[in-house]
């Protein structure tokens, strides 16, 4: 199913890096570090909770695949953050199920310690 409105659902091939019968790769339109992936469902499901079983296996076949691809890219990358936005209060703004694989180097901010806590400022850091 398609939704007219929806930026991941008229993705031009040209931005398209990879695909498999349900998803697809691009680069991250607005990057927190170089190399920062999107895996995205070419079904238009809302949230990852929406997926069926064929698609979870393919996002974590994707997950796998990009993580060696940007490893051999850039030796610089030493660590990664995976990401999901379930709904509007959990930061998602575009409505369609997409992953986000963010490579990490040493030093490539002040103090990682905490990671994804830090979708809470405050509570990033371990009291």
């Amino acid at each position: 199913m398609e939704n007219r409105e929806c930026p991941f659902c008229s993705l031009p091939q040209s931005k398209i890096l990879r695909e498999s019968e349900t998803c697809m790769v691009i680069h991250d339109g607005y990057p927190v570090t170089h190399l920062h992936t999107l895996i995205i469902t070419k079904r238009h499901a809302e949230t990852y909770y929406d997926l069926n079983a064929e698609e979870r296996r393919d996002v974590e076949v994707h997950l796998k695949n990009e993580r060696e691809i940007i490893l051999a890219a850039d030796p610089l990358v030493t660590g990664f953050n995976i990401g999901i936005n379930c709904g509007e209060d959990a930061g998602q703004t575009v409505m369609h199920c997409h992953i986000h694989l963010i490579p990490r180097r040493k030093e490539d901010m002040d103090n990682p310690e905490g990671g994804v806590r830090g979708v809470i400022p405050s509570k990033q850091k371990y009291n």
